[in-house]
């Protein structure tokens, strides 16, 4: 009898890439008909995620329905470029994100520094830590704090957790909703703010513990953090943000506004900046979207310039456990790739 993995097999194409929906590294397998994107599929292979995917990573593949159609992308990178040369350097601001690969940071980086361009890099108000929890420490804890809805949010850090527990840990679980699923598995639950919880249950964090969290109420927060007695895992709401970290200093949420402040050009790679801020971007002259398909930000850029997706090219992320992981390309784009736009944007 055929399994239902053998009848996909024999009837599409399996490819193997990573999910971008967070920082966990989760593999999927995606169903190719032909060069039409048709589904995903688990990858069970995979040290991250065994075979397991969440909703969300069911749902990454989305993006190629939105896709942009109607846009020339020569005439796009040659307006970009006129407008680029026509401001003053020290009124451009480059926005990188989580969402670009090491390779896209560190050439929007270089582009920004070469030309005198601010550069602005926001990671959810949360910074980069090299000793960090291995997802089998978390599992292995014998108590666990988690700050932030996990086994809602990052399913698969979820199921780190859940695996603590049926080993016996204790779970402090903090959240700012009160309906958090992790809730659900918690010997003790709150939704306090972070300093207030970790000072409640300071005498419960010793070196069997791991704290992991996926927010902060303010900078004081990540102090704290660090400074306990035990190993910690920061996760991040986009797959690269740990990796973008270790290439360019991130921005507060403040600091991120002040920067917006003081464009006249700004040049976002691969980002929806309206989700991560409540800010009147009209106030900004210009803004040119780098993106591989439509998001609010493209709805309100002056010119957006397609590119490739994570799909459409070979690169890599660095997950939360600083594990750097390398995909390839798995369906054929007639768009540049960000680095390749930038080189045409630097002739």
């Amino acid at each position: 009898m055929l399994l239902f993995k053998d009848l996909v097999s024999i009837m599409f194409e399996i490819k193997h890439t990573l999910c971008p929906s967070c920082s966990v590294g989760c593999g999927i397998n995606v169903i190719l008909d032909g060069e039409e994107i048709v589904g995903t599929f688990p990858y069970k292979r995979h040290p991250v995620n065994a075979g397991k995917n969440c909703l969300n990573g069911r749902n990454s593949i989305e993006c190629c329905e939105s896709k942009f159609e109607d846009i020339d992308s020569e005439k796009a990178i040659a307006d970009a470029s006129k407008e680029i040369k026509s401001c003053d350097s020290s009124e451009v601001s480059v926005i990188c994100s989580g969402y670009d690969t090491i390779e896209e940071v560190e050439a929007i980086k270089n582009f920004a520094e070469s030309n005198g361009f601010n550069i602005g890099f926001y990671s959810d108000d949360l910074k980069n830590v090299d000793d960090v929890a291995s997802y089998d420490e978390l599992a292995a804890a014998g108590k666990v704090f988690a700050i932030g809805d996990l086994l809602y949010e990052n399913p698969l850090i979820g199921r780190r957790i859940v695996h603590a527990k049926q080993n016996d840990a204790k779970i402090y679980a903090l959240s700012k909703n009160e309906n958090a699923v992790t809730f659900n598995i918690a010997d003790e639950t709150s939704t306090s703010s972070v300093q207030e919880f970790l000072d409640k249950f300071a005498g419960e964090i010793d070196d069997s513990s791991v704290v992991v969290f996926n927010y902060v109420d303010e900078a004081g927060d990540l102090d704290k953090l660090e400074s306990l007695s035990c190993k910690v895992l920061p996760v991040f709401s986009k797959p690269n943000t740990k990796g973008a970290l270790g290439i360019v200093d991130p921005k507060s949420s403040d600091e991120m506004i002040e920067l917006f402040d003081n464009t006249k050009l700004l040049l976002v790679f691969n980002d929806d900046i309206t989700e991560d801020f409540d800010y009147d971007f009209g106030r900004i002259s210009k803004i040119i979207s780098f993106a591989c398909c439509e998001n609010d930000t493209t709805e309100i850029a002056d010119i957006v310039v397609p590119v490739k997706s994570w799909l459409e090219q070979d690169g890599s992320f660095v997950n939360a456990m600083g594990d750097e992981q390398n995909f390839s390309s798995v369906i054929e784009s007639d768009n540049l790739g960000i680095v390749e736009v930038i080189e045409e944007l630097n002739k």
